[in-house]
């Protein structure tokens, strides 16, 4: 490459070479997956081509967590305000709006290509969803402010009535922040849930995703094993570490400790 006067920009001391239009390879295209709900709905599920917070892949968690709702509709979905955090595809917040959820709100990280992602989903599911699903995509950053989410909510509603996490428990740096968010958004209900549900991608890091429920019950929760379920086969193959473990998904319920002492 030959340089000239439009290759370089001078800075203090610096050089910096401009590279070719083709220097970085294109982005990945959107994938899709389908997945067909115990109620018969076909849902077409578009993924980003790829995202460095992990947006790009329809994770166990959240699969196994649909799975879990659709047992526990009537406890957990039906006439429910429903809040998903790090929702990517959207899978179990658009299951909850086909299964009656008075109201969802599925959020991931303020990326423009995750939340764009998550609406098209919305709008692509809107041939199954009923005539009153009220679904919304938002953007949100864990630990940061959470009146815009709480401003989708009723006047004079407080919180959510059911939180959904699904495989975000390896992400370990962010626990606090993501125990501040479910803190700050559930109802102070003796009936409201935080549901958590995770596979140890790296088994030699277990005691660290478990970690998270330490900090939730001195956090004031009281904190429940609901479901073990072993998957058919693990999601990155190239991984290291126990098999088992890596297809295993646990699930866990949040509730407040005062309220259901």
């Amino acid at each position: 490459m030959s340089l000239d006067d439009e290759d370089i920009i001078t800075g203090i001391g610096d050089i910096v070479f401009q590279e070719p239009s083709d220097y970085y390879p294109p982005p990945k295209p959107a994938t899709f997956e389908s997945r067909t709900l115990q109620t018969g709905e076909t849902l077409q599920l578009r993924l980003v081509g790829h995202n460095p917070l992990w947006g790009h892949h329809l994770w166990n968690g959240a699969q196994v967590g649909t799975e879990y709702l659709y047992d526990h509709a009537q406890d957990l979905v039906q006439g429910k305000t429903v809040l998903e955090l790090g929702a990517g595809a959207g899978l179990p917040s658009i299951a909850s709006a086909i299964w009656g959820a008075q109201q969802v709100v599925m959020t991931d990280y303020p990326d423009e290509d995750l939340v764009e992602n998550m609406r098209m989903n919305i709008e692509a599911a809107k041939d199954v969803l009923p005539r009153s699903a009220n679904i919304v995509a938002k953007g949100h950053v864990w630990g940061a402010s959470t009146d815009p989410l709480l401003s989708c909510l009723r006047p004079g509603w407080c919180g959510y009535d059911t939180l959904i996490l699904a495989d975000l428990l390896f992400n370990h740096s962010q626990h606090a922040a993501l125990l501040w968010t479910i803190q700050s958004t559930l109802v102070h209900l003796p009936t409201a849930r935080a549901l958590v549900f995770f596979t140890p991608y790296y088994p030699w890091k277990y005691d660290k995703d478990m970690a998270f429920f330490d900090l939730a019950r001195k956090g004031g929760f009281k904190v429940t094993k609901v479901i073990e379920k072993v998957m058919d086969k693990v999601m990155f193959k190239d991984d290291r570490g126990d098999e088992v473990l890596r297809r295993t998904v646990f699930g866990y319920e949040l509730s407040w400790e005062h309220l259901n002492a």
